[in-house]
């Protein structure tokens, strides 16, 4: 199975918060995109998010020829899949209804054509079941918003070609994202279980009156989440240990973090829990909209993502940029 070189006609299947998210970034990244939703009001919908995410993409940087107007909307997956280089499933998240649609792309769609999903949990084995070309199927999970965020998660299924799970890869990269590999499934793939793990502690602690809703977010975002969004936590411990790196932080703290692990909370998210958690959230965002928190949570992450290409070593482990920096369509 082989792909062009260079893949410039996407199809995105599904076009809600995910799949609206993945059409802003491929367009930004100078792509034809047709999206397919079949839900009243979704090329308004879509479309809007679209202008909405432009700023940010455009802050990003556009690659050449990249324009909102390569965006193409249709009803029927038939004629959203005609011609596509390469296929991103965002449907609902129910392992029935994926295991259907990508029986339906499969037929639809020539073999040699990668069909990605973007699913935060389910497995490729599962949805790749009921396929006649199942080692073209495979994951590409991105972290939300996908126009934001350059984290994707690349798995494959029992039945994913090696080759695809690379091809996967390589396309990605050249989409500036910092494309992972996963060497097996495991539920909710790696990042997701890694926030989940934080916040079942984060939950405990809230839930055993250790601290308030607000204080645990600030705990995260103003001390090991600082350092987190530079470097990853075993590099961040290899600075721990001084001079000695890892060796001498394993030697010196494992017992600490042990024992630490053993008292480990396993929150159960009772119907008060559930309130408290909501109502320390509502107090902590003091009447701001969501649409204040994202613009606040975009402003922050486009910062972070430009030191990070301006710095010598932390531009070493990021995605390739690319694009002109600042150019814009006319609007």
């Amino acid at each position: 199975m082989s792909h062009p070189p260079e893949i410039q006609r996407i199809a995105v299947i599904g076009g809600g918060l995910i799949g609206s998210s993945w059409a802003a970034h491929f367009l930004g990244r100078g792509l034809d995109v047709t999206v397919c939703d079949p839900a009243p009001g979704a090329e308004e919908r879509i479309r809007g998010f679209v202008d909405r995410a432009w700023p940010v993409v455009t802050q990003l940087g556009l690659a050449p020829g990249a324009t909102r107007e390569r965006l193409r909307y249709t009803a029927e997956l038939d004629e959203a899949v005609a011609g596509a280089q390469f296929v991103q499933e965002n449907g609902p998240e129910r392992e029935d209804f994926k295991i259907a649609l990508f029986a339906e792309l499969d037929d639809l769609v020539p073999p040699d054509v990668l069909i990605a999903s973007s699913t935060s949990g389910l497995s490729m084995s599962t949805l790749q079941s009921r396929c006649r070309h199942p080692e073209r199927c495979v994951i590409g999970h991105p972290f939300n918003p996908p126009h934001l965020i350059p984290l994707v998660e690349v798995v494959g299924g029992r039945a994913t070609s090696a080759q695809t799970v690379e091809q996967a890869r390589a396309f990605y990269t050249r989409m500036r994202k910092k494309a992972i590999v996963l060497h097996r499934e495991v539920p909710g793939h790696v990042a997701n279980r890694l926030q989940a793990a934080l916040w079942r502690e984060v939950v405990h602690l809230v839930d055993q009156g250790v601290i308030s809703v607000a204080d645990a977010d600030d705990a995260v975002s103003f001390g090991p989440g600082l350092r987190w969004g530079l470097m990853g936590p075993n590099l961040i411990f290899h600075l721990g240990g001084g001079p000695g790196g890892m060796e001498h932080f394993l030697a010196h703290l494992s017992g600490p973090f042990s024992r630490w692990w053993d008292t480990l909370g396993e929150p159960v998210l009772t119907p008060e829990l559930k309130e408290r958690l909501v109502a320390g959230v509502k107090a902590e965002a003091a009447g701001r909209s969501i649409t204040e928190l994202e613009r606040q949570r975009d402003q922050l992450l486009l910062g972070l993502l430009a030191l990070r290409r301006e710095t010598p070593a932390a531009a070493a482990q990021s995605p390739a940029t690319g694009g002109t920096k600042g150019s814009s369509e006319t609007t």
